[in-house]
């Protein structure tokens, strides 16, 4: 999945992760690339966007879903728990994680 994520009328929920990485990839690319194909099928998925990261390393995901609930059973997804525990041990010096309610949107497309 790639570009703007086509969501529906609010109000539905965006979970923004940033992260700093450690240095190596240590099968982080291929987990990633996993997680994001586990979570499109998960009930209440809406989409995801993504940044490549910059020269500081900073990463930028934010993943849309349409209630909280959906954002809780993904968190506790058995696979995506695996995920998170090598997050914090092997492949991130730092994360920040936000659960935000989207009220509004607005969207231009030339």
């Amino acid at each position: 999945m790639s570009g703007i994520a086509k969501t529906p009328q609010p109000p539905y929920y965006a979970v923004i992760f940033t992260s700093e990485r450690t240095s190596g990839d240590h099968g982080y690319g291929k987990m990633a690339d996993k997680m994001v194909e586990l979570a499109a099928t998960q009930p209440g998925f809406l989409g995801i966007e993504s940044s490549d990261r910059d020269q500081d390393g900073l990463g930028i995901t934010v993943s849309y879903w349409e209630s909280l609930e959906a954002v809780r059973n993904w968190k506790e997804h058995s696979m995506h728990k695996v995920a998170q525990e090598k997050g914090k041990t092997v492949w991130y010096q730092r994360f920040g994680l936000r659960v935000c309610k989207v009220e509004r949107d607005n969207f231009f497309e030339m």
